[in-house]
């Protein structure tokens, strides 16, 4: 049996390779970056082959790393929970959470039961308050935001389908006052989040209708006011697919047949060396096999 690369090598392997990152890899494990490539490198000559594409300002693993962290990365987690049982830390882990409202309610909290059955240590404190990314240096772990991208010094992974669709009651999707052509918009008022404000500009360009204009345009603060707004018959909301779906609301319905890539999405997002805590991966991990 060939000997075991040291547990240091492997250790610096894994934290490189989550977090795209020598610097933050290295910050995570109170080491210089100097001392944490060396660690990698011991384990590069040790199986014989690079493990990472090395790039201006990232490293990148290659299919032979891909391998190796699917490989040994459970295998250092778990040895790293046994660890924590031991010393008797293991009992409970904490993530602290910033999530907008809607997504939450729609999306985040049916879904958390699966998770307390899967890791029932794993405790969330929620935060909904705004500017959720500028704060993640003030106690929070996680964001998840909305926003057209993600500035590349944090780590994000984009969730779900963001595709907006007209909403409204269902009375004007169905009987004698329905609307079953875009241009009878300009008849209609059209209600916009202030987290959205280029969904209908999407929606009528796709419709080839760059230029239409509504009788009126209402904004929102709130996407279950908004939604709210559209089931009372107050106008037509231009909010994401998952939106609707996540309402469950009978007196809503789509309208039209036509669903549109927004230029916001849903973001998971958090510094890259956060990545290396436990309750962040698994809350990671979990997130993106339910909705990435």
């Amino acid at each position: 049996m060939k000997r075991l690369p040291p547990l240091s090598a492997l250790e610096a392997f894994v934290h490189a390779a989550r977090t795209g990152s020598v610097k933050a890899a290295a910050e995570a494990l109170a080491l210089s970056s100097p001392a944490l490539t060396r660690r990698i490198q011991a384990l590069e000559r040790h199986v014989g082959h690079p493990l990472f594409e090395r790039r201006h300002q990232s490293i990148h693993l290659n299919e032979a790393g891909e391998r190796l962290l699917g490989d040994v990365g459970p295998a250092l987690d778990a040895i790293g929970v046994a660890i924590e049982r031991a010393s008797g830390k293991g009992e409970l882990m904490r993530l602290k959470l910033a999530v907008l409202p809607l997504f939450a309610s729609y999306q985040l909290m049916p879904r958390l039961s699966k998770l307390r059955e899967i890791e029932p240590d794993l405790h969330i404190d929620i935060d909904t308050r705004p500017h959720a990314l500028a704060r993640l240096d003030e106690g929070l772990d996680v964001a998840i935001t909305l926003t057209r991208e993600v500035e590349p010094p944090l780590y994000a992974r984009r969730l779900g389908a963001n595709r907006v669709v007209a909403i409204g009651a269902r009375h004007l999707a169905e009987g004698p006052r329905a609307l079953t052509a875009p241009a009878q918009l300009r008849e209609a008022t059209v209600l916009l989040h202030r987290d959205l404000p280029d969904a209908f500009d999407a929606w009528r360009e796709a419709v080839g209708l760059p230029g239409l204009e509504p009788a009126a345009i209402d904004m929102f603060d709130s996407g279950q006011l908004i939604l709210n707004a559209a089931a009372e018959g107050l106008g037509v909301a231009f909010m994401f697919e998952m939106h609707l779906e996540g309402a469950q609301d009978p007196r809503l319905a789509r309208l039209f047949d036509v669903a549109v890539e927004s230029p916001y999405c849903y973001w998971f997002a958090c510094r890259r060396s956060a990545l290396n805590r436990r309750p962040v991966r698994l809350f990671h991990d979990w997130l993106i096999s339910e909705l990435g």
